[in-house]
């Protein structure tokens, strides 16, 4: 009986301490958001920054679309086109998304969306990552972070 007691007492403890832990938060952008001081250390693919119609005002405030770099995830590669208007973004473009399964590509059509609107949001690539898509959401904050160091900002 005394057994008993006692290990109901210590799996209630256990179960309170376990319940009052919080969930560590907003790991994934920290990974691949570089620092602003080094914009080449992001990998290039060789492929054109600004698109042609892409003029510039004043080197804090760019205009025009920029490519991301093309980061190769788990399930597929992932690339972003950057639009920005006087140096804030007005628009994010998928140009690949993971699309080797149809697992894969039901996670990239409701992770991007959600991840697009965080962007615009946020006007950074400092932004949470979509639960669920953990490998879509690191590859489209790496491509994002590649075209706005290609954009200056």
């Amino acid at each position: 009986m005394r057994k008993a007691a006692v290990t109901t007492v210590s799996t209630v403890a256990g179960v309170v301490l376990l319940l009052s832990l919080k969930p560590h938060v907003n790991a994934a952008p920290a990974v691949a958001a570089p620092s602003p001081s080094a914009p080449s250390s992001a990998p290039s693919s060789g492929a054109p920054s600004p698109s042609p119609s892409t003029s510039r005002t004043t080197s804090a405030s760019p205009t025009g679309t920029y490519t991301g770099d093309t980061f190769t995830t788990r399930y597929g590669p992932v690339q972003l086109a950057v639009t920005l208007a006087q140096g804030k973004i007005t628009a994010v473009k998928a140009l690949q998304t993971p699309s080797g399964d149809g697992r894969s590509q039901q996670i990239a059509s409701y992770a991007v969306p959600q991840l697009t609107s965080e962007t615009l949001s946020a006007q950074s690539a400092r932004i949470d990552a979509v639960s669920g898509a953990t490998y879509t959401s690191e590859g489209y904050v790496q491509s994002l972070q590649s075209a706005l160091d290609k954009a200056g900002v």
